[in-house]
């Protein structure tokens, strides 16, 4: 006691937290971040005013394009999507109920639109379910974290080449509710709702990410 404490392990980490660190941005739910009333805008973007709907677009467009990334893992895709969700919020404008919030509307069009885009670039089929209790803890506490000091960047530069490369090769379901449900905030019938799949469906896709995720993981972990 009293002299020199040894420096202590890597901590641990949730993989979600860590995949987090990799898209960039704070974490905060987007129905959440888009807060105040866009009624007066919605209102005037019905009736023709162009401005008013550009003034939604520069309202929303950074967590839209933030969404969006974070389901595609690409920049251009990403773009494609907030493109294609404005056009698809401008042409659907008169089925928008005004007691809505227009920002939650908007982003289950973003979700629709960067699932969509998933599937069409599918590159397998997801994997057999298996055993796992998808209601079971999240099993990725135990995985290290990125230590900020010099002789930690080796470790941290090879679990960040792991983690982009095992998200890229999630299916398109197994992305689209991993991101909606540790990054985003969406409840498992919220997810259900916005994929088009019942809750079994939901929570299974959630696991098998979490699940693949980890498996990508574990050989750093035994180095620790």
């Amino acid at each position: 006691m009293g002299g020199p404490r040894e420096r202590p392990p890597v901590r641990a980490r949730a993989v979600h937290d860590l995949y987090f660190r990799l898209t960039g941005g704070a974490t905060i739910r987007l129905m959440d971040w888009m807060e105040g009333s866009d009624a007066t805008e919605v209102a005037r973007a019905r009736a023709g005013d162009e401005s008013a709907f550009r003034a939604l677009v520069d309202r929303h467009s950074r967590a839209v394009f933030r969404l969006a990334f974070r389901m595609t893992g690409n920049e251009q895709d990403a773009e494609d999507v907030v493109q294609e969700t404005f056009l698809k919020a401008y042409r659907r404008l008169d089925q928008f109920e005004s007691r809505a919030n227009f920002g939650s509307w908007l982003y289950r069009i973003a979700s629709n639109s960067a699932y969509d885009l998933l599937r069409t670039r599918a590159r397998r089929d997801e994997q057999p379910l298996g055993d796992d209790d998808p209601d079971s803890p999240d099993p990725l506490s135990s995985l290290p974290a990125e230590d900020p000091a010099p002789d930690r960047l080796v470790f941290g530069v090879e679990v960040r080449s792991r983690m982009t490369a095992a998200f890229a090769r999630l299916s398109a379901r197994e992305k689209s509710a991993f991101v909606l449900r540790h990054y985003e905030g969406f409840t498992i019938d919220e997810i259900g709702r916005t994929l088009g799949i019942d809750t079994n469906a939901t929570k299974h896709s959630i696991f098998r990410a979490v699940r693949k995720l980890r498996t990508a993981l574990l050989p750093l972990v035994s180095q620790t």
